[in-house]
């Protein structure tokens, strides 16, 4: 049984939809065509040239990475740069290139935070700076006899869900009135007269991004021609959304204990962090990849310990001698994705190889 690139493309977005990806930030099909049949995947961390030849080596024709090989527009493709022979690389071998980046870091439990969180041994993780513009409020107005109806079909297209509830809604019964223009067959009453109904007002929170696709199910399951409805933005967040990652060690321990316990489970030759602070640690924040703008986050939440990458020399500064920033550096801090991308992928998908790729594309090499 064939699959195409669009099934697999379907499963990741759902797992960490695009509507959740950064303003700056290029996730999704970036060469190639949905329609073609895979025939295997490599995950990485980056798209190269190395890696693109090794998925021809291995006999894939998707490649799917972490960051996206391009993040703005190409004006030419002329193999002046890594990037330009990138894809140039991809699109003459028919290589399709996703890119799962900012999305994938915002998904708190399942994502890269999440990843790192495992690793070190932190548990009952929440976002250090949640993401605005997650969830919406859908109002719509239902004959009483088919409120269920039309209850079940929003539930089952991805709405109603709070925190770890799910089918949450409420309903509350009224009068509603309408009169038929001219040309309309109405459910109920006759064209040109005022015509009063029993209805159901139906509240539910639906995630923004699927928004359509619940607004599409309530339509179909309605029994009016014109369904009255209200889609209403909300300031309440995701609870498993944001950037970042806030939780607890299972036991306190030492400021040096838990900087071997870095190297260890990171593999890093060195750490840069700021002065100890003499204090046990208790409560660690994370983000993979570049966070120094979560640093006040992190001290606001009380962290302990703070370990990202890219941390610029007067930012350690802001630690203030209340936690300890630890930068492990970025690809170090993101590695642990490959695996990540390779678990869900090749149990998801059974019918072609899913493959890790060996090559390393970290930039950054240590003389010590």
């Amino acid at each position: 049984m064939s699959t195409p690139i669009a099934d697999i493309v379907r499963f990741l977005e759902a797992m960490a939809p695009l509507a959740w990806q950064e303003s700056y930030d290029n996730a999704g099909l970036l060469t190639g065509n949905g329609l073609w049949e895979c025939t295997g995947v490599l995950t990485t961390l980056d798209a190269t040239e190395e890696v693109v030849m090794e998925a021809v080596a291995c006999r894939a024709n998707l490649i799917v990475a972490h960051h996206p090989i391009v993040f703005g527009g190409l004006k030419k493709i002329t193999g002046r740069n890594y990037v330009e022979r990138t894809i140039i690389a991809a699109i003459k071998r028919d290589i399709a290139i996703y890119a799962i980046h900012t999305n994938l870091d915002n998904v708190v439990a399942g994502g890269v935070n999440g990843r790192i969180a495992q690793k070190l041994g932190i548990s009952g993780g929440k976002p250090l700076m949640s993401r605005e513009g997650t969830l919406q409020k859908l109002y719509c107005f239902v004959p009483v006899d088919h409120l269920e109806a039309v209850r079940a079909a929003v539930f089952a297209a991805g709405a109603g869900h709070i925190g770890a509830y799910s089918e949450c809604s409420y309903s509350v019964e009224g009068t509603g009135t309408f009169t038929g223009g001219e040309g309309t067959q109405p459910f109920v009453g006759q064209p040109g007269r005022r015509h009063h109904e029993k209805e159901g007002r139906l509240e539910v929170v639906v995630p923004a991004h699927l928004s359509r696709e619940v607004v599409r199910a309530m339509i179909a399951a309605h029994p009016y021609e014109e369904v009255a409805y209200d889609l209403v933005p909300l300031a309440n967040t995701h609870p498993g959304v944001g950037s970042g990652l806030i939780g607890e060690l299972a036991v306190e321990m030492g400021e040096k204990e838990f900087l071997d316990r870095i190297r260890q489970a990171f593999g890093v030759p060195v750490i840069r962090h700021t002065r100890l602070t003499g204090r046990p640690v208790k409560k660690v924040a994370v983000c993979g990849g570049a966070g120094s703008f979560l640093i006040s986050k992190a001290l606001s939440a009380g962290a302990n310990f703070y370990i990202t990458s890219d941390v610029k020399y007067h930012e350690f500064f802001d630690a203030n001698d209340q936690m300890v920033i630890a930068d492990i550096g970025h690809f170090e801090s993101e590695q642990f994705t490959v695996d990540l991308l390779f678990e869900v992928l090749r149990e998801k998908f059974r019918n072609f190889a899913v493959l890790k790729s060996v090559v390393k594309t970290n930039p950054i090499n240590y003389y010590y």
